[in-house]
């Protein structure tokens, strides 16, 4: 009976426990629900277009202010281009002749000056045009110490004008070939005769720095490859190439300023000059190509970037530009919000001037230095309609 009664308590107190446990959570969980949460604090409309917000207010969390940037206004909207190298200061080295590059000596990345060794090739053309050289020197050596014996014997009458006149012909027609063996090595690029290893030298015919190479030792190489072995050039000057509609031809000139911008380094510009617009329109896309130059000296811009290029205007004024983020459309007219002090807001209407894909110019309604509303301007426009 003991027993029985000990595990008869045992139960009712699981059993209150239990009890327990269900009951309070609950109780503390009606008392929260009871709690009203914190309403945002709704900003005060002013006037219509201003909006007032407490210090407080979470709506302050989602905006974005920046001041406008003072920037000449552009002709046209960006136009899509592509970096370049200068062809003016840039050399694409290849093999004069068929052989087997034998030891590179320049380095990817290297600045070499002109004329400086880049590689050197064992070539059997180059070979026979050394010896070819080597045998006329010789053989003009010898024909100059028979026409001098026979001028010596000529002016003692003891030879025949005729007979003199065979070894002067002797001597012009070896120094004929003489000079044709040499000029035979510079086109090859060897004007300093044989080297001596026997090797073709390939050397920079520009200084500045090797940007690309397509060459290993053991490779073979001709006259007939599709890629240069290597491409030296100035990286700190390069050009940026454009696809000029035929609709804004007579907008850019030679001698104009534009405006460069890269994906790559966003918010920042970079100077360019119009140094030819060209003379051919391409059938096929209605464009004309246009070449700027770009100083590089930071060398940031890399060849073959793609890049927006803004032409401005001779005497354009600064303007304020704006992130097209900013401008809140209604009907035909463009909005943006500028804050006049900490959390006070209003709408102003702007003019602009040129609408780009990225940022716009205002011509009327805010100051460059004026503190807007780059993100959340919507949101602020759907408070303002809401008051």
């Amino acid at each position: 009976m003991k027993r029985r009664s000990l595990v008869v308590l045992a139960v009712v107190a699981i059993v209150l426990i239990a009890a327990a446990g269900w009951f309070y959570p609950r109780l503390d969980l009606g008392k929260s629900r009871q709690q009203p949460r914190p309403a945002p604090s709704a900003p005060a409309a002013m006037g219509g277009s201003v909006l007032r917000f407490e210090s407080s207010a979470p709506q302050l969390a989602y905006l974005k202010v920046l001041p406008a940037e003072a920037s000449p206004e552009p002709l046209i909207e960006a136009l899509s281009g592509r970096v370049a190298y200068d062809e003016n200061r840039t050399s694409r080295v290849s093999a004069p002749i068929a052989g087997r590059v034998t030891r590179i000596v320049a380095q990817l990345g290297e600045r070499v000056a002109s004329g400086a060794p880049l590689a050197f090739v064992d070539a059997p053309d180059y070979a026979q045009a050394t010896a070819d050289l080597k045998r006329d020197e010789i053989d003009v050596k010898q024909q100059r110490a028979v026409y001098e014996r026979a001028k010596l014997l000529f002016e003692g009458e003891v030879m025949s004008r005729k007979e003199f006149e065979v070894a002067e012909t002797g001597l012009r027609e070896s120094e004929v070939e003489l000079g044709r063996a040499k000029r035979r090595l510079e086109a090859l690029g060897q004007s300093g005769g044989a080297t001596p290893t026997g090797d073709l030298v390939l050397r920079a015919s520009v200084a500045g720095v090797i940007t690309e190479r397509n060459i290993n030792p053991g490779t073979q190489v001709g006259p007939d490859a599709t890629k240069p072995l290597f491409v030296i050039s100035d990286p700190e000057k390069l050009w940026i190439v454009v696809d000029l509609p035929e609709q804004h031809l007579g907008v850019l000139e030679a001698g104009q300023v534009a405006t460069v911008e890269v994906d790559a380094y966003p918010g920042k510009s970079f100077r360019a000059t119009v140094v030819n617009v060209g003379d051919v329109l391409d059938p096929a896309t209605r464009r004309v190509q246009v070449r700027c130059a770009v100083d590089n000296s930071e060398r940031l811009l890399k060849p073959e970037m793609y890049a927006r290029v803004t032409p401005l205007a001779s005497k354009s004024v600064p303007r304020a530009r704006i992130p097209n983020t900013a401008l809140v459309s209604v009907g035909i007219s463009n909005y943006v919000f500028v804050e006049r002090e900490p959390g006070v807001l209003e709408r102003r209407k702007v003019v602009l001037s040129v609408q780009g894909r990225d940022q716009s110019w205002v011509r009327d309604g805010i100051a460059p230095g004026d503190r807007v509303v780059v993100s959340g301007a919507l949101l602020l426009n759907a408070e303002l309609q809401g008051n």
